[in-house]
């Protein structure tokens, strides 16, 4: 026999603000601990499945994304909660630079631990790192680390940006090195907007025996999705961790089309919210080859959403991913070069090229500082 009980006839938002008074009241009478450091930190772990991973066992780039936004999401929602007043969520706005340091595989066990690192009036900056381990060796490594930007939303208004609460820093310095990182954020995020709004022709058919090999048009790729109740946050926006999993689910079939072999997220460079995707919405990710060294690829995935209610249409997010080609052994191969057609795509790769160029000098710089 099944018994059902009467739905309660509160809603989400309502259901979380009784909880959170719950909590409040039972904190004057107890005392909580956790494994945060400092109060300002979060950890959590999970086992890597088969449907984490493409079809030779590599764990999907989206995949880690999506477990790094949602640790961000949680310490950054609990930091902005920590004092008394309005109520609201952590809303993700820029990822940085996220590096790929080692793949994953099926049967190993994604530690992510995520830190504030830094904060302004109406932002903060959380420094998320994932490390894998081998539960069979104990062997552990250190597989992605990146710094995502949340602003607090309300939970009355989405619309709404709070102020954050103050971070306790461990020195004058590192709030200065947090401050300066802040500022440049902030002024490439106006720039990306500026010119984030380039009309993307849709992508032809690769099937088409027409369609000549190792260009743009043939391997650019879409995909359409209908953002529903599971995709997205109390406030029915979607979450930021959903979007890049879709992200570089296209991407990753750009680069599988261009090259024919296994392909991996070898890093991303940062990302830009430009603005909320709300639930009900039909979102287009779009991705296509920009440019191409001898061993990666690099990839522009553009978000664009259309309102079905309001009818409007507008851009979402943006980002360059590279991705690598392996061999059956998961060792490095050679990338076809992309074949150029036309100003616009010629004008994309010089661009691209600036980024490669740029992107290895800080690599080697950095290697040089940490030998050193």
């Amino acid at each position: 026999m099944l018994c059902f009980r009467p739905e309660s006839s509160k809603t989400p938002v309502a259901k979380l603000l009784s909880a959170s008074r719950k909590r409040q009241s039972l904190r004057k009478h107890q005392i909580i601990t956790d494994d945060r450091e400092d109060g300002e930190a979060y950890h959590l772990s999970r086992l890597m499945r088969p449907d984490d991973a493409n079809i030779v066992g590599n764990v999907h780039g989206g995949n880690v994304l999506k477990m790094m936004e949602e640790a961000g999401c949680i310490v950054g929602t609990r930091h902005c909660n920590a004092e008394n007043g309005e109520h609201c969520v952590a809303a993700l706005v820029r990822v940085e630079k996220t590096e790929f340091v080692s793949p994953m595989f099926i049967g190993e066990v994604a530690h992510v631990s995520a830190a504030i690192t830094y904060a302004s009036k109406h932002s903060l900056e959380v420094q998320v790192k994932v490390v894998a381990e081998n539960i069979l060796t104990g062997a552990k490594k250190l597989a992605n680390k990146a710094a995502l930007w949340y602003v607090p939303c309300s939970l009355q208004n989405v619309d709404k940006i709070l102020e954050v609460p103050p971070p306790k820093y461990a020195s004058p310095e590192l709030e200065e090195e947090g401050r300066k990182r802040y500022e440049a954020q902030k002024t490439e995020r106006l720039e990306t907007k500026a010119r984030s709004e380039e009309v993307v022709p849709p992508p032809s058919n690769p099937e088409d025996p027409l369609k000549e090999r190792h260009t743009v048009a043939f391997s650019q790729s879409s995909l359409i999705h209908l953002v529903g109740p599971s995709d997205c946050t109390l406030h029915n926006y979607v979450h930021g961790g959903v979007t890049m999993k879709l992200m570089d689910e296209v991407a990753g079939i750009v680069a599988a089309r261009h090259c024919n072999t296994n392909i991996v997220t070898a890093s991303v460079d940062p990302i830009n919210f430009h603005r909320k995707i709300k639930k009900g919405c039909v979102v287009t990710v779009t991705g296509r080859l920009t440019f191409t060294s001898n061993r990666s690829m690099e990839i522009e995935v553009l978000v664009d959403v259309a309102s079905l209610a309001e009818k409007e249409k507008y851009r979402a997010v943006s980002a360059f991913f590279i991705f690598i080609s392996l061999d059956k052994d998961n060792r490095p191969l050679p990338v076809p070069q992309l074949k150029i057609n036309g100003e616009d795509e010629q004008r994309r790769f010089d661009e691209g090229q600036k980024r490669y160029l740029q992107n290895k000098t800080k690599r080697l710089a950095a290697r040089e500082s940490h030998q050193q």
